[in-house]
């Protein structure tokens, strides 16, 4: 169980980190938001691959498609993310 829990962490901070090295310019977000959004898009981005698309990896071995799905989905929450607080940073009044 402990080990899973690393194991997500660890993969969710490698696609978090790849997703923001596919979005264009700098993100304002931290390495927290990172590593759970991250997490976040590897745990849908798997999710579309076997529910959605019905994947089947026939052939065994590391998961390519799976896993750049989840880079993909985790650029669309990062993405989503700063719009969001953007959105929000401009609307407070300036002291």
């Amino acid at each position: 169980m402990l080990w899973t829990i690393v194991t997500a962490i660890i993969g969710g901070l490698i696609i978090g980190l790849l997703a923001r090295l596919v979005l264009p310019g700098k993100q304002p977000i931290g390495l927290l938001w990172t590593v759970l959004l991250g997490i976040a898009g590897s745990f849908l981005g798997s999710w579309l691959c076997w529910n959605v698309f019905k994947y089947n990896n026939e052939n065994g071995g590391w998961q390519v498609i799976p896993f750049i799905v989840g880079v993909a989905v985790a650029a669309l929450l990062i993405a989503g993310y700063v719009a969001i607080t953007k959105r929000g940073a401009r609307t407070r009044p300036r002291a």
